[in-house]
């Protein structure tokens, strides 16, 4: 199944759709009464098989037309957002990181989340240096805590893409990295999130980044250095993992800090991040 928050028309708030074929279908309309996937996750499984159940009695062309509406954040409401940094060898030697110590784990602000076809403002008083980096996003279902990595899949609600947008000239001159990369709609995430029941293998996937139509990511996610499964034990080792965590996994290599000259976001720029059975999330740049 997958979940879109979607806002119909302008006067309206985000709200919990289903996507059915072509359309999308306000969860409302089947029964339950989720305004979030954060609802929905924290009612539980069974609160899943009722609409998978629901949704398999629409009539054809029940719902709205994508087009009709503006994308929400697909996780609008999350406890936190987890960032893994330095998750693919690639990006950690571009950047002349190390990775060897463990996860590099940073929260994202939940000011920075920004849905698909939204627009980033690009704070160019404080950074000229602003970055791109697709990466697959997990959604976590149920509370975890010591898990084990064999275990850990288990504990996935679903799957989104993520723009990790980040300010490098802030990165590089801070010890930690929430602020770099927390900035009002930073955070880039959707279009929709996938269940995880679609998504067998996590290192599996295709992920790529273009930037003006430019291919500047392109890889997979089996070169994580840490996969989805052990990164969610890890995590789990330290602190429960509460449902509907988002955690963001790393990027593959090709970010704009590292090209030659460097590709940094500007006035204009569009950036679109796709993985493969998820969909692809659109970011469209405004200076300010």
């Amino acid at each position: 199944m997958r979940f879109a928050h979607l806002t119909p028309d302008a006067s309206s708030v985000p709200e919990l759709f289903i996507e059915w074929g072509e359309r999308f279908v306000p969860v409302r309309e089947l029964g339950e009464p989720f305004e979030t996937l954060q609802d929905l996750i924290e009612a539980g499984p069974e609160a899943l098989e009722r609409l998978s159940s629901a949704a398999a009695a629409l009539p054809a062309g029940a719902g709205i037309d994508a087009s009709d509406a503006s994308y929400a954040p697909a996780v609008l409401n999350p406890p936190v957002v987890l960032a893994v940094g330095l998750n693919y060898d690639e990006h950690a030697s571009e950047l002349a990181l190390d990775n060897d110590s463990g996860p590099v784990l940073f929260t994202l602000f939940p000011n920075s989340l920004n849905g698909h076809n939204g627009t980033v403002e690009l704070p160019t008083r404080l950074s000229e240096e602003v970055d791109y980096e697709g990466e697959l996003g997990v959604i976590i279902g149920r509370a975890a805590k010591n898990v084990t990595p064999e275990e850990a899949l288990d504990y996935v609600f679903g799957y989104t893409a993520i723009n990790d947008i980040t300010a490098r000239n802030i990165q590089f001159s801070e010890p930690q990295w929430s602020r770099c990369k927390s900035f009002d709609g930073f955070t880039p995430i959707g279009p929709v999130v996938v269940t995880a029941d679609e998504i067998p293998d996590p290192q599996a996937l295709h992920i790529a980044t273009d930037v003006d139509g430019m291919r500047v990511q392109d890889s997979t996610t089996e070169f994580m250095i840490r996969t989805v499964a052990e990164l969610i034990s890890s995590i789990s080792q330290s602190l429960t993992i509460l449902p509907g965590t988002v955690i963001s996994t790393g990027s593959p290599g090709g970010a704009g800090r590292s090209r030659k000259p460097p590709l940094y976001l500007v006035e204009g720029t569009e950036v679109t991040v796709t993985i493969e059975k998820i969909g692809a999330v659109t970011t469209h740049c405004v200076q300010i």
